[in-house]
């Protein structure tokens, strides 16, 4: 089983930056995807950026040119970079982790944006 822990939520103003991360408990060998998805009150999740294992990225609408997703492989890590950042951005935002054989899902951190 893998566990993957989120950090970097939190509080901030609108046009402001947040950086979430996503670290996995061990190596993921049978890599196929890592992604963000965020569940804003009163919606159901949707995805927000996705990275393959070979590196493509793919971004909701909503956060194009806002949002960028990496990784360091390394250290068994996905992140979320954030700016401009807009009321309605505020969400719970959950990393998903995605092998040969099944999805693993993060616990969720919360970002709230205030205007």
């Amino acid at each position: 089983q893998v566990q993957l822990v989120e950090s970097g939520g939190g509080s901030v103003q609108a046009g402001g930056s947040l950086r979430l991360s996503c670290a996995a408990s061990r190596s993921i060998f049978r890599l196929i995807l890592m992604a963000w998805y965020r569940q804003a009150p009163g919606k159901q999740r949707e995805l927000v950026a996705d990275i393959t294992s070979g590196g493509r990225t793919n971004y909701a609408d909503s956060v194009k040119g806002r949002f960028s997703i990496s990784r360091d492989n390394s250290k068994n890590t996905v992140y979320l970079q954030m700016n401009s950042l807009k009321p309605e951005d505020t969400a719970d935002y959950y990393c998903n982790v995605r092998d040969s054989v099944m999805n693993y899902w993060g616990q969720g951190t919360q970002v709230t944006v205030s205007s």
